[in-house]
């Protein structure tokens, strides 16, 4: 339903760029009908930017006439349905596609990395794949699943990408332990309070097929440091 709602605005916004100006002559921007003319047309400058299809603009400004002069179109709607549908579908197949080959790269890269990692003196490596080293040593209180700690952190991909941190933030994270991704919940429980580790999370202790946002691919092998700063009181 979004999809047609833009390909919508897009047929306006084409049909009023077919009627602008030269390039040198700019409209006066002097009434709110203009003005809100103009802030419509940045939307659809945004939705056509972000649009992956090809759109014949001449095709597209008759039909977009035709209808709202209320004449005689050249395709019935129920075949314009099933032209849209039909587009829809490959892109969307397309996209799939393009995701899984994403996805097995993520997962071979992601295999060598750990691989290669697993063999340095300073990491361990637990029975679930999970990969960390103990950047910051500390004597206090390890966290159980069940509580909720306040840590700092910092994720990034295997080629250093960042997409996470609340160090960058400026504010600590705050959470269950047993409401995050595997690698979390099992890592954090490994740390004593005032440590600091790095975490080397295999996708399947990640995000794994879906991956996370726009950073995270699917099958995507993350690198975490964490400090933990305390474990948190219980509510009453």
């Amino acid at each position: 339903m979004r999809k047609l709602m833009i390909l919508g605005i897009a047929a306006f916004g084409l049909a009023a760029c077919s009627q602008q100006p030269p390039a040198d002559k700019q409209i006066a921007l002097d009434s709110e009908k203009a003005k809100f003319s103009y802030a419509i047309g940045m939307d659809v400058g945004t939705s056509l930017s972000q649009m992956d299809a090809e759109i014949d603009t001449d095709a597209f400004i008759e039909a977009f006439r035709a209808t709202v002069a209320k004449g005689e179109t050249r395709l019935k709607a129920e075949e314009a349905a099933q032209i849209k549908q039909a587009f829809f579908q490959k892109k969307q197949q397309q996209q799939q596609a393009k995701a899984a080959a994403s996805g097995e790269a993520n997962k071979i890269a992601g295999a060598a990395f750990l691989a290669a990692n697993k063999q340095k003196d300073n990491i361990t490596t637990t029975p679930s794949g999970l990969q960390y080293e103990v950047l910051t040593p500390a004597k206090g209180d390890k966290p159980v699943s069940t509580n909720t700690v306040k840590v700092h952190y910092k994720g990034t991909l295997i080629d250093g990408t960042e997409f996470d941190s609340s160090y960058a933030r400026g504010e600590p994270a705050t959470f269950p332990l047993n409401r995050v991704i595997p690698g979390w919940t099992e890592g954090v429980q490994l740390m004593n309070v005032g440590s600091k580790y790095r975490f080397f999370v295999p996708s399947e202790l990640g995000y794994g097929e879906r991956g996370a946002g726009p950073k995270i691919g699917p099958n995507s092998t993350l690198i975490f440091e964490v400090e933990l700063l305390s474990i948190e009181a219980a509510k009453k």
